[in-house]
């Protein structure tokens, strides 16, 4: 089985970026969904996956449809 960072600490309200500016209005005191970390440059979007190209390998296409040449041959 995969296991999950050991050392990655918890996080809680007291390091969310709403809870810090007072913009919270859920009663919970463990993080929701919307949770963002406090930055001291304010509120950054999360992380987002790099999109990569992959190169072109193939020339032509794997299967074609044969021609009506291989067709008429194949019933002959």
């Amino acid at each position: 089985m995969a296991k999950g960072r050991g050392s990655a600490r918890k996080v809680s309200c007291e390091d969310c970026f709403f809870s810090r500016n007072l913009l919270c209005a859920l009663p919970d005191d463990e993080p929701c969904a919307t949770f963002r970390p406090a930055h001291p440059d304010g509120l950054r979007p999360p992380r987002q996956l790099r999109f990569q190209f992959r190169q072109e390998r193939r020339t032509q296409a794997v299967w074609a449809f044969p021609t009506a040449q291989e067709q008429a041959a194949l019933h002959t």
